[in-house]
């Protein structure tokens, strides 16, 4: 079983994508951009293929991370209707136009016995995404985050 997440451990690092591609795609793209030469038309023609294969390496690494979270903040959007549905017998719609899609996010950490509270308190006093994680006493984890 995995340990209890809560605020302090709740972000996700995968090692391969944040300490091995990403750092790797970088270091290529700024190594070719530090060595760009214009000195002749050969120098100059390999310094921009370069320069295109390091912005192509970062992000054919890049991409699918994001796609990968648009989807999942999808999901989290179905599940928090979802919930309010349940705990209400009404729609989250007038609601949701109230929050942005990071403080629903985050109110996604809150247990249902504080959900209701805490998005009213979040619309009335425009909660930072932070602010609303760390006032989660009730911590529902979720270890299969992107």
């Amino acid at each position: 079983m995995s340990k209890t997440q809560n605020f302090q451990n709740h972000a996700k690092y995968y090692p391969l994508h944040h300490f091995i591609i990403m750092p790797m795609g970088l270091l290529f793209l700024g190594w070719t951009i530090f060595r760009i030469d214009f000195n002749s038309h050969q120098s100059a023609s390999d310094s921009l293929y370069f320069i295109l294969l390091g912005l192509i390496i970062f992000l054919i690494s890049y991409l699918p991370r994001i796609y990968a979270i648009k989807n999942q903040n999808r999901i989290i959007r179905m599940e928090m209707r979802q919930r309010y549905f349940q705990l209400t017998g009404k729609a989250f719609y007038e609601k949701e136009n109230k929050l942005s899609p990071s403080q629903i996010i985050a109110l996604r950490f809150a247990g249902d016995d504080e959900l209701l509270a805490l998005i009213d308190k979040t619309i009335q006093e425009n909660t930072t995404p932070k602010e609303i994680k760390k006032s989660v006493s009730n911590w529902q984890a979720d270890h299969h985050r992107v």
